[in-house]
């Protein structure tokens, strides 16, 4: 069985985990704005799932946290939203475990992702201490996604709610609509801004402290927590005085800093900004880039899945790796504690009714694909709503997912030519999928829209967990075959 005193201490000890990329509708490829993360666990087991939850009212609900107590009164009525939550179902519907949605799309096709973990420094810490039942990543998006109809209105929000409660931990969250990508990052107990990502950049957050230089004149583009020029101030926090660089000021920008965050953001500017030389342990480089091409979500989905693929410091052992030291060197970006990895996108090409879709990858996102999902919908393909304390690759994605990692690390050279080609198909179906929604959709509407999606939704899932089912049978059977305890009649002669 599942251990739950282990899973609250995961849960407690969820940190430096995650890696996230926002795009502005104008750098991607397609007119879409973009906000993706992988979320990443303590360890390598966090069961997670893939739901939506109906629109109610939320009047009289006293909602307190399962992880730290954190209770607020709310009010109003609340929409439709999608979420991956962590955490082990029970047959009415609720969590076991309490709330912890991660990221996901409401129905005003608004889009939140929750958390990137960051930290902040002691010096700030020491002035303005965490707050033990504040707002966490476990309450956000539940806090937030089903109250907003824009990204702006996300980050109003969830600053208001850290103003009032505080938090026990920093953290980035990014919000995103049709037209706005934004990124707010916390600081100490009480502290926050928050950036627009311009249309035509992008930005990577690591784990460490992203944002940079505070525009408090440009409401267009930067939110931030009333009184915090003030706070710095009289604390003698900033060491360079005239500018307000959020980052210098707030962030940690130690050793480990340097190996275990930076090299991520170094990677994936070296995929869309090839032509710039820097340095991976650079704790100068900038949060925001124009890229020098266009960035598809075939893009987003290799750099969350990367692992500094071809350059020395790939941990895989591949054609391009360096030394020993080299190859394990920096904290990759797949690695074994991959649980989910979301790419929430907001097409501009189409309605509004069929624009936003969540990829899904569960597992380790080097061998598992991304999943096409319409998030105007009223349920979820059975085997992603499903993620028990057992291991039931059968009946969960989650643990199918998993499984294909366990049997193909041992065997990694020898199978990952199998698993890049089923991840290839993947990819080209989940495109081919994209169209023919797209195009089913394009004469229905209200329920029958919703209902047509919710059903081709399931159609995805299903030829894709066939695939992925093929491919487990293909991958045990060579195992099988070649195992290491072999022994043959004269094989001692």
């Amino acid at each position: 069985m599942f251990d739950f005193e282990r899973k609250a201490y995961y849960m407690e000890k969820k940190a430096t985990s995650c890696t996230a990329i926002l795009v502005g509708k104008n750098a991607s490829i397609d007119g879409s704005t973009i906000i993706a993360r992988d979320e990443d666990g303590y360890d390598g087991i966090n069961p997670i799932t893939f739901r939506v939850f109906p629109a109610k009212d939320y009047t009289g609900e006293h909602y307190v946290s399962s992880y730290n107590g954190l209770a607020v009164d709310l009010s109003g009525k609340g929409c439709r939203f999608t979420a991956t939550p962590a955490g082990v179902d029970k047959k009415d519907g609720t969590l076991e475990s309490g709330r912890w949605d991660e990221q996901g799309i409401n129905e005003y096709n608004v889009a939140m992702s929750s958390t990137e973990t960051e930290t902040t420094n002691p010096r700030v810490l020491g002035h303005d201490p965490l707050v033990k039942n504040g707002v966490n990543e476990d309450s956000m998006l539940y806090l937030v996604l089903p109250f907003i109809r824009s990204a702006r209105e996300g980050v109003q929000r969830l600053g208001s709610l850290i103003e009032k409660y505080g938090t026990g931990e920093t953290n980035g969250i990014a919000f995103s609509d049709k037209d706005e990508v934004w990124y707010l990052e916390t600081a100490g107990g009480h502290q926050w801004v928050a950036q627009r990502i311009p249309d035509d950049a992008y930005a990577i957050a690591p784990n460490n402290m992203c944002i940079q230089e505070i525009d408090f004149d440009d409401s267009d583009n930067f939110m931030y927590a009333p009184g915090i020029q003030e706070f710095v101030k009289k604390y003698h926090l900033n060491p360079y005085p005239g500018k307000f660089n959020f980052r210098k000021i707030f962030a940690t920008e130690d050793e480990a800093d340097a190996y275990y965050n930076t090299p991520r953001t170094w990677y994936g500017q070296k995929l869309f900004n090839p032509s710039i030389e820097q340095e991976p342990t650079s704790q100068d480089m900038p949060f925001i880039r124009r890229p020098e091409k266009k960035i598809a979500v075939e893009d987003v989905e290799f750099f969350l899945s990367s692992h500094y693929n071809q350059t020395p410091y790939d941990p895989m052992g591949t054609y391009s790796s360096g030394t020993p030291d080299e190859m394990k060197r920096f904290r990759s970006i797949a690695l074994d504690r991959n649980q989910s990895s979301c790419i929430l996108q907001i097409r501009n090409d189409v309605p509004a009714e069929y624009a936003a879709i969540q990829w899904i990858n569960f597992g380790f996102h080097s061998y598992s694909p991304y999943v096409p999902f319409f998030t105007n919908v009223n349920d979820t393909p059975a085997n992603y709503a499903y993620a028990p304390e057992e291991a039931e690759p059968e009946k969960s994605a989650y643990w199918m997912y998993k499984l294909l990692e366990v049997i193909v690390e041992p065997r990694y050279h020898e199978f990952i030519n199998e698993v890049n080609a089923f991840r290839d198909q993947c990819q080209s179906y989940a495109v081919s999928r994209v169209d023919a929604i797209t195009a089913g959709a394009a004469h229905k509407s209200g329920q029958e829209l919703i209902n047509f999606l919710t059903a081709e939704n399931e159609i995805s899932a299903n030829h894709t967990t066939t695939s992925a089912r093929k491919l487990l049978n293909s991958l045990i059977h060579q195992a099988l075959l070649n195992s290491k305890f072999q022994f043959e009649r004269g094989d001692n002669l």
